[in-house]
């Protein structure tokens, strides 16, 4: 009887073993909302759909970092709270934009917030023709190196210190996603959030992930301006194409504020787009930085940091379309 028991238990386990079911690996495309902007994911040869996983990511981002949202820690520290407890997302963001403040000698400033909501481009919808004094008054508060991050608080020179990440948060968040995907053992994606994107390895039959830059000058177009090859690289563009407003007078306010001059005014630089094999939140800040920056800066600039690749799109004194760039994408 004890062999015939045995024979049970091993044909039990046999029916149990061939009744496994085995694990599929497909590809993915997952789309959503998140940060007032929409965001689409794509990930090869994997055995789960992580949509539920990848919007809880954003939540927990949202929850630090959105100065959209009131109860954020973000918007605490705005209203004066002294004793909030800030997570690892938003240390993460501050000593990134600490020292690409330091790097870009302040024209990368999350502080000019105030400034930002003041022409009418931020959370509070307010004026949009600022006065020389209003806008000098603004600029007292402005200035990274008045904020610390001291035990995981955040410390401010002046309680009227406005922080806002939104430069750079779209990029952190693909940074985040990136970095789950990987944790995951998956090594050809693209995300991609509002436009800002980062990827890994190739798509199907080793080809490369690729991108359209738009025109500026016909933005609307769907034509597109350049194909460019993304693989193992992120990008983030910076533009005032967009986002401006026009007064009753016809004065135009561009939504990137000059954190030195404390001006929404619009230069001849009409879009930045900043590609590099670095962290999409390096590229994303960079973006914004060479925009208040204008061409002959930046330019300056890239020769101190090649690593960073550009295209820069500008108008001449024509009123015509130049290009220039420093990154092989053909």
């Amino acid at each position: 009887m004890k062999h015939y028991h045995f024979f049970f238990v091993c044909s039990i386990f046999l029916l149990f073993s061939t009744c496994k079911r085995e694990e599929v690996f497909k590809d993915y495309t997952i789309e959503g909302a998140v940060f007032g902007t929409t965001y689409k994911i794509t990930y090869l040869n994997a055995n789960t759909n992580y949509h539920i996983s990848i919007d809880s990511l954003f939540l927990k981002m949202n929850s630090s970092l959105s100065t959209y949202i009131p109860t954020s820690d973000i918007s605490r520290i705005n209203k004066g709270e002294t004793n909030v407890i800030v997570d690892d997302f938003f240390i993460e963001v501050f000593k990134k934009a600490k020292r690409i403040f330091i790097e870009t000698d302040g024209f990368f400033d999350p502080t000019v917030g105030n400034l930002v909501n003041a022409w009418g481009f931020g959370p509070k919808k307010t004026k949009i023709n600022l006065t020389k004094e209003q806008v000098n008054s603004q600029m007292q508060f402005v200035g990274l190196d008045k904020v610390q991050l001291i035990n995981n608080k955040i410390v401010k020179e002046n309680s009227e210190v406005y922080l806002d990440f939104n430069s750079i948060a779209k990029g952190f968040g693909i940074d985040v996603v990136a970095r789950f995907l990987e944790s995951k053992k998956i090594n050809n994606y693209l995300v991609e959030i509002g436009g800002e994107i980062r990827t890994s390895g190739f798509k199907k039959n080793k080809e490369p992930w690729s991108i359209k830059l738009v025109d500026p000058i016909e933005s609307e177009s769907n034509s597109g301006f350049k194909t460019l090859n993304l693989s193992n690289k992120s990008m983030a563009t910076s533009g005032n194409y967009r986002k401006f407003r026009i007064t009753d007078s016809g004065k135009k306010y561009v939504h990137i504020v000059n954190p030195i001059t404390g001006y929404a005014t619009e230069s001849n630089l009409l879009s930045v787009s900043v590609i590099a094999g670095l962290d999409c939140a390096d590229v994303d800040a960079y973006a914004t930085a060479f925009m208040a920056m204008g061409l002959e800066k930046t330019k300056y600039f890239l020769t101190k940091k090649t690593e960073l690749g550009v295209i820069l799109l500008y108008t001449n004194t024509e009123g015509n379309l130049e290009e220039y760039t420093n990154y092989t994408y053909r």
